[in-house]
């Protein structure tokens, strides 16, 4: 992995780094077949790990990108707590993952998009920073947002129009 960002760019231009580094991870799920949604994890400016959507690949419910990357962290940690460290996500965590982000300790995490149908940073619930919670996660949203609303919101209007072609040939 090996990738780290100059430690002479500011905070929001590092944000931007990473953000464009998770959206590529993003295309590649979205090149397997699966919902668009790419994670990084960083140390002090260095990629720790990676994680993109592989449910349906990996038969995983749980494969979402911020579990991959957690479990990646994780292991090059030896550790299943992550303070300190910053996750990137391309699009705003679900309830699982949330949950998985507070349990870790993870520092701080940058949005992309939010998920206003199951968002649990704040859109639907916020599990990040929830007051019966034992952590809270430092949250930042709508870096490099646009182009990852458009990255998913074009993912769905293709399936959908799969998903109708196919239907019209049943039909026929």
């Amino acid at each position: 992995m090996n990738m780290k960002v100059d430690s002479q760019l500011s905070l929001s231009e590092q944000d931007i780094f990473w953000m464009e580094y998770a959206l590529t991870l993003a295309k590649k799920a979205e090149q397997e077949g699966e919902v668009p949604v790419g994670a990084v994890i960083v140390s002090e400016g260095i990629l720790l790990s990676e994680g993109w959507n592989q449910t349906i690949q990996l038969n995983d419910a749980t494969a979402h990108a911020e579990i991959i990357a957690i479990r990646a962290a994780g292991k090059a940690l030896n550790n299943y707590r992550l303070p300190g460290l910053t996750m990137y996500v391309t699009l705003e965590p679900c309830p699982m993952c949330s949950g998985a982000l507070v349990h870790a300790r993870l520092e701080r995490i940058v949005i992309a998009a939010r998920d206003l149908r199951t968002g649990c940073a704040g859109s639907l619930l916020n599990l990040l920073q929830h007051d019966k919670l034992n952590h809270s996660v430092n949250t930042t949203f709508d870096v490099l947002g646009g182009a990852s609303s458009r990255l998913i919101s074009s993912f769905f209007k293709q399936r959908r129009a799969e998903k109708k072609a196919t239907k019209a040939l049943k039909n026929d």
